[in-house]
């Protein structure tokens, strides 16, 4: 919820709305790999993703002003799921392959990070959201992407996998800035949690 920065019939100021998403951050030695596929397409209209802000969306971005509140409920949702190892299966242009508007890494739809996704939306109010297709941008395309994706056709199968055994919550930069930070990282299967100290106070134990 969006709320505006002034006093309320209280007298006290209400928080600043903060752009936050959950995801799984993908491991830096693949998060490079993917880097450098990307960097192919430096000299085109496109925005490549930096590899320290390569990461999986589990739940499509919104605006927070209960940063705890939020965390308490990913941790819920966390505590109930299972980890499981995602696999990046093809390298290739997104959504739609005659219009695209992103280079990604396509992932395997395990079955535990489909659940963990299901979970999600439900905990969230977002149950019966369009499909789920787990996939890892590495580059936007700006303008038309027939242009880009006829330049330089990319259809590269990928051999990755990691280990995914937390969740984070993420926040996403201010307009014209760059750069995701990890506000909280909520442990599969356990009840642990590793709040940044400047997301604000940790949720109850």
């Amino acid at each position: 919820m969006t709320i505006a920065d002034r006093p309320d019939s209280a007298g006290t100021a209400k928080k600043p709305a903060v752009r936050v998403f959950v995801a799984v951050k993908v491991a830096d030695d693949i998060a490079k790999q993917l880097s450098e596929m990307a960097g192919e397409l430096r000299e085109l209209p496109v925005r490549l993703v930096a590899s320290a802000d390569i990461h999986l969306t589990l739940f499509p971005p919104w605006n927070e002003t209960a940063i705890p509140a939020a965390v308490a409920k990913l941790q819920n949702v966390a505590a109930t799921a299972a980890a499981f190892t995602l696999t990046f299966r093809r390298l290739c242009y997104g959504p739609e392959t005659k219009r695209p508007r992103l280079l990604w890494a396509e992932c395997e739809p395990d079955e535990k990070l489909s659940a963990l996704h299901g979970a999600l939306l439900r905990a969230f109010g977002q149950a019966g959201h369009r499909t789920f297709i787990p996939h890892v941008t590495v580059a936007r395309i700006r303008g038309d992407g027939r242009i880009v994706a006829r330049k330089h056709p990319i259809g590269r199968p990928l051999a990755f996998s990691q280990r995914v055994e937390t969740i984070e919550l993420m926040q996403s930069p201010p307009p014209g800035g760059t750069g995701y930070r990890v506000l909280a990282s909520l442990s599969l299967g356990g009840t642990s949690a590793a709040v940044s100290t400047q997301a604000g106070q940790a949720p109850p134990p």
